[in-house]
């Protein structure tokens, strides 16, 4: 029996409004939150769709995501409004954004409308400042260097079976200095930290994309929500087009006073920022799978580590890295999951 889902019925139909509401699984994600759409009218003006957010207390906290999305709201950025919550129990009752994420709507034809709206929501967001009542974290140098040590951890110890000699370890360490002296160097700004196409949807009447999933949000590089929409690890476009969408940001970001950087500049920090992205991303795939029973997750490596192989050739510092992915890494990956995708692919 569903323990949980009993208690958010009865939460729900205790709501003004919604005493014959039945929730329907809508989805999961990478966490312990599940998603229920239900049917209410607490305004008194006929009935709309809600979303109901399942997060279990002793797993998920839900006082960040409340605190940010009455901020980001109160800023005209487009979360979802909180319209009733249980944070003792953890059960919110959201605005519903709909079902169509920015990723299965994309095409070649209106790639250049939905990203240039997804980058003028990001310029809003990297303006918000601190949320009263809570704080944003630093992404600082511990919370840089957990993330990338996934990679090793997950999924080349674990996921892929490799053992790491001395001189292999060595190896990423200095790898991960590099990366994060870059992303320490950079301005700071309000980061979503999980800014792509599956946590942005596309909504009737608006070019503006709902933005969900900020609860983890930080302070920190400037660059790092943008490389995780551009250098998305669930689609990939060719270079070109993504250097198009950086100067478009990176100009768009300058006006807004959020950075001073230069062309060049701007360039770098978003290649090694990228890398130190889809380092942990690539870990959080291979953990989610093996700790979790989230094997789906295990197809998006290849596209993950093919940007890791693409950005570290084009850094003289990381050759020996890059020698070392493509010669060690790249050849079990493709032996026990799939090719790695590279954009020429």
């Amino acid at each position: 029996m569903d323990t949980r889902l009993t208690m958010l019925t009865q939460w729900v139909r205790s709501l003004p409004g919604f005493d014959q509401a039945t929730p329907q699984p809508v989805s999961g994600d990478a966490s312990f939150r599940r998603y229920f759409r239900v049917s209410g009218d607490p305004h008194g003006t006929g009935s709309q769709h809600y979303i109901v957010m399942d997060a279990p207390p002793e797993h998920e906290d839900c006082k960040p995501f409340v605190a940010i999305a009455h901020h980001w709201r109160s800023l005209d950025i487009a979360v979802p409004d909180v319209v009733y919550e249980d944070l003792t129990r953890g059960f919110l009752l959201l605005e519903d954004f709909g079902d169509q994420l920015m990723l299965s709507a994309l095409n070649t034809g209106n790639a250049d409308r939905l990203y240039g709206a997804a980058m003028e929501e990001l310029v809003r967001i990297q303006g918000a400042g601190d949320t009263p009542d809570y704080p944003l974290p630093a992404y600082d140098t511990a919370l840089l260097e957990r993330e990338m040590n996934l990679f090793p951890d997950w999924l080349l110890t674990r996921q892929l079976g490799l053992t790491l000699g001395n001189g292999e370890r060595a190896l990423l360490e200095t790898t991960f200095a590099f990366l994060r002296e870059s992303a320490l160097a950079q301005p700071e700004v309000a980061v979503h930290r999980d800014y792509h196409s599956r946590n942005l949807l596309v909504r009737t009447g608006t070019d503006r994309p709902g933005v969900i999933d900020f609860q983890d949000a930080v302070r920190g590089p400037v660059t790092y929500d943008l490389v995780s929409l551009l250098k998305d690890c669930y689609i990939r476009w060719p270079e070109e087009r993504i250097r198009q969408w950086t100067e478009q940001f990176r100009l768009l970001s300058k006006d807004a006073a959020l950075h001073k950087a230069d062309q060049a500049t701007f360039r770098q920090w978003l290649e090694l920022m990228g890398m130190q992205r889809h380092l942990k991303a690539a870990g959080i795939f291979a953990r989610l799978a093996i700790r979790d029973g989230k094997t789906g997750f295990l197809k998006d490596v290849p596209r993950t580590v093919g940007y890791l192989v693409e950005a570290s050739s084009r850094q003289a510092a990381l050759r020996h890295f890059h020698e070392w992915l493509t010669d060690t890494v790249v050849p079990a990956i493709e032996q026990q999951i799939g090719p790695v995708e590279t954009s020429g692919q």
